[in-house]
């Protein structure tokens, strides 16, 4: 299963969910589920968009799990 490193990012970064909410231009809803991993697709657009913000690869935004 992957997982997002958003939230972590974030604090290393010293940002705030809401900054990259407001950054994001998405509604609430789908930026939530996302950052919560209760989303089953994230657009490229999104993640290009994720890594120019956070200054990260692909590589740092996902952790390959085990768990389901």
């Amino acid at each position: 299963m992957l997982k997002l490193n958003i939230l972590s990012l974030l604090e290393k970064k010293g940002h705030t969910k809401y900054w990259l909410y407001k950054q994001m231009g998405m509604s609430y809803q789908n930026f939530n589920k996302m950052v919560n991993g209760q989303t089953k697709s994230i657009r490229y657009e999104n993640i290009e968009t994720l890594c120019l913000l956070l200054e990260c690869t692909p590589n740092d935004l996902f952790t390959l799990t085990t768990e389901e």
